[in-house]
């Protein structure tokens, strides 16, 4: 917490603010708008949520495809099967990890030529790298699809100076309580098209027409963010800045210290990215480090009561969605096989960072 948070969630309770709505949802969506150069922003009660509501508002519906990145977390593909669409799984391209623009273009040609062109596109702003968005819009605008940008772990990456996010028709955002700035749980839908924001809103709280009474003419969901979760947030995303400079500075300590050992490699920001480097990830190469593998390096520091993860299993291996298309080269399945998280919260000491990276050296030697 960075300290504002407590006094603006005791005003909601003091001023008897604590359903859904609320003074905070208000500044915490104009904060947010400000923010990320978004017209408009709806606060939501997840990151899933903003997604689900993103694809209805570009009218997906039962049997239409949605083109999802693979390589993700299954947050960003499982909308998708809320609606009874169907996910068609496009690979990632080494420079960031992300949607490759080569493979959604081969997908999106095959779709068509099979009479099934996809409703929507959704890359992924992996660990806050930046995807390769002007080049994913370029394909998209090439074949009229909509995209919806997941930058559920990218809030404070940008191109160009341009906020992740905010390059698509639909832009998502993610409160979670282990993204960069929480507010315990949430997210945003974020757009420049203002009437989808307004609909966000309407479906996010139950859909309930203008009437004096309870009547409801469409489907309509519980989405709406708490006055009281939006009063954390708005005290987190006074401090986001100061968070971004903590993650990167926790990718610039293990970079240094681990920079001269063959076999592992980090992911450079291309030119004109900049990452909030919300996890820092590594890759492992056993061919060079004698056999030493992303387990025997995940395992050691467990050993030393330090929690490190794989990188994100490919949504096109998941037992779930065993069934769906897939159109890629293996780059997701190689970064899954040798790729690994390391501890990167914010509160991280250098002792901590310090411990960590010893853990990896004694496995090495």
């Amino acid at each position: 917490m960075g300290g504002k948070e407590q006094e603006y969630v005791k005003e909601a309770f003091d001023t008897n603010w604590i359903a859904p709505l609320g003074p905070h949802v208000d500044g915490f969506e104009n904060d947010l708008s400000r923010f990320t150069g978004s017209k408009a922003v709806a606060a939501l009660s997840s990151g899933t949520a903003a997604i689900h509501l993103a694809l209805i508002l570009l009218g997906v519906e039962a049997g239409d495809e949605v083109i999802c990145q693979s390589f993700t977390f299954s947050a960003s593909a499982n909308p998708i099967a809320y609606l009874g669409a169907i996910p068609v799984f496009v690979d990632s391209e080494m420079n960031t990890w992300n949607m490759s623009p080569v493979h959604l273009r081969n997908a999106i040609v095959d779709r068509i030529a099979k009479g099934r062109k996809p409703k929507a596109i959704i890359p992924v702003h992996l660990y806050g790298m930046p995807s390769k968005m002007r080049e994913i819009m370029a394909v998209a605008l090439e074949f009229g699809i909509p995209v919806i940008e997941d930058a559920a772990e990218a809030l404070g990456s940008t191109i160009d100076g341009k906020a992740c996010g905010t390059f698509g028709e639909l832009g998502i955002l993610s409160f979670n309580g282990n993204k960069i700035i929480t507010t315990s749980g949430g997210g945003a839908l974020i757009s420049d098209n203002e009437a989808y924001i307004s609909r966000a809103r309407f479906l996010a709280t139950q859909a309930r027409d203008t009437a004096p009474h309870y009547q409801h003419s469409v489907i309509g969901y519980n989405y709406r963010m708490s006055n009281v979760c939006a009063a954390i947030g708005k005290g987190q995303l006074e401090v986001l800045p100061g968070r971004v400079s903590q993650r990167r500075a926790n990718f610039s300590f293990y970079e240094n210290a681990l920079k001269e050992i063959n076999g592992i490699a980090f992911l450079p920001e291309p030119d004109g990215y900049f990452s909030n480097r919300w996890l820092t990830t590594i890759t492992i190469n056993p061919e060079i480090t004698g056999g030493i593998s992303r387990e025997h390096i995940r395992l050691q520091l467990e050993k030393r009561n330090i929690e490190s993860r794989p990188l994100w299993k490919p949504m096109h291996l998941q037992p779930v969605f065993k069934d769906c298309l897939f159109y890629g080269d293996g780059t997701a399945e190689k970064l899954f096989d040798t790729g690994l998280c390391l501890p990167s919260g914010s509160n991280l000491q250098p002792a901590d960072l310090a411990r960590v990276v010893n853990g990896i050296k004694s496995e090495l030697k």
